[in-house]
């Protein structure tokens, strides 16, 4: 069965990562960034070696994102980020083909054991089974 598997995260969480610090998101060293890179980088070489592997992306901060939605006469209404700092967003996926919801929740354990420097905010992470064609509803 198909699963996405998906880490969340804020505006002040990408900018501590880049050593700028704020309430709730100390600023992470280049030693925090490089342990948190090689822990993910692991994870997705031994998801590929298994086969469980379909996609895997971190995504952009969310000053970079770009909402679009219709305006009441009809014509799309597009907003781009920067978002306040508290409000969390998706940071990263996998989407990975696994033989049960137990092995993915495995997988997703070991994602939750990313390391981060003290005080950071942790975050769940989401498992959501991907619908099959319509078969699923």
């Amino acid at each position: 069965m198909k699963y996405l598997m998906m880490v969340q995260g804020t505006q002040a969480d990408y900018a501590a990562m880049g050593g700028t610090a704020s309430e709730g998101s100390p600023a992470w060293t280049q030693e925090d960034v490089r342990a948190m890179y090689a822990h993910m980088t692991a994870l997705n070489k031994d998801l590929t070696a298994s086969g469980e592997m379909i996609d895997g992306q971190g995504l952009a901060e969310p000053a970079r994102t770009r909402f679009v939605t219709l305006g009441a006469d009809g014509e799309p209404v597009v907003v781009d980020g920067p978002y306040g700092e508290t409000e969390e967003v998706l940071a990263g996926y996998w989407l990975l083909d696994c033989a049960s919801l137990e092995r993915v929740t495995e997988i997703a354990a070991r994602v939750a054991r990313c390391p981060q420097p003290a005080g950071a905010k942790e975050y769940p992470v989401v498992i959501r089974p991907v619908m099959d064609g319509g078969a699923d509803l």
